[in-house]
């Protein structure tokens, strides 16, 4: 039985961990605030009581973690990784990711960025879209485990490949959602019903599903019990604003979006679904 470290065990975390759970995987779990790990410690994980037990119990070691400076740390805390693999399934930078992979090598690791589309109904039914990055070597060997998560886990390219991968199609959420919500918006003050509307724009090249997904939430302005949060939203979109600028692309158009998702800090907003964005593109 493959025995795997878990490191993170927030919404999505928790789902991975149930999923490999299911699959017959022995998994090892931690989480800063250890109460997290409750249920899947009761579905049969075993605890860790810190990060550096994790190499000496598992040769995969998994973690979904906020963001890059948090997973460097955790990375840090853990230590002498002794062969095992790190796999990073949370959204990270690309240069992030980079210097993560050289932070494993020094820790003599190996490294996987292997972040996910997707959240919590995929990771448990195992559909979630794995795009990862590193060596084809490491990537053929977390194969297997990667599989129980994904369908078809692909192997886009070396480290950073995945990352910007993953970072390109989050900024597709912020700008579909936005530019979905203003449309929606105008047509209602317009008084062109909402359903003629979506009729014209489910049979044209401009539609998207994920219309459909977010409409009734925000018709209905409930955006509890999130998969994907507001302020996660706001983090990506900085992530891909920073690696654009570096890449010496025009971002302009952008950062007033990012602008508008500065306005959820500090309000109810942020902890819900992000197509709580809908609620920003009125004027006060």
């Amino acid at each position: 039985m493959r025995s795997v470290a878990l490191l993170g065990t927030g919404l999505l975390g928790e789902a991975i961990g149930r999923r490999l759970l299911q699959q017959g995987v022995s998994l090892f779990v931690w989480n800063r605030s250890q109460e997290r790990s409750n249920a899947l410690i009761d579905a049969g994980a075993q605890a860790l009581s810190s990060p550096c037990e994790a190499p000496h119990s598992c040769n995969s070691v998994i973690t979904v973690l906020r963001d890059g400076p948090v997973t460097a740390a955790v990375l840090k805390d853990i230590g002498h990784l002794d062969g095992s693999t790190l796999i990073t399934m949370g959204t990270v930078g690309i240069t992030e990711s980079q210097s993560l992979a050289r932070q494993a090598a020094q820790q003599g690791g190996h490294y996987l960025e292997a972040p996910v589309l997707g959240s919590k109904p995929q990771a448990l039914n195992g559909s979630l879209l794995v795009m990862a990055g590193g060596e084809a070597q490491v990537f053929e060997e977390q194969q297997p485990l990667l599989s129980h998560l994904s369908q078809e886990p692909l192997l886009v390219g070396p480290v950073g490949s995945g990352a910007a991968t993953k970072l390109a199609l989050n900024q597709l959420i912020a700008s579909l959602t936005h530019s979905f919500s203003l449309s929606l918006q105008l047509i209602q003050r317009a008084g062109v019903p909402v359903e003629t509307f979506m009729n014209i724009l489910r049979t044209s090249a401009l539609y998207a599903p994920t219309f459909d997904k977010k409409l009734q939430r925000m018709l209905d302005h409930n955006y509890a019990d999130p998969n994907f949060s507001t302020a996660l939203l706001r983090k990506d979109l900085r992530l891909f604003l920073e690696e654009a600028t570096t890449a010496g692309l025009q971002e302009h158009g952008l950062t007033g979006l990012l602008s508008l998702l500065e306005q959820a800090k500090g309000t109810d907003l942020d902890d819900q679904d992000y197509c709580a964005l809908h609620e920003l593109t009125v004027l006060p």
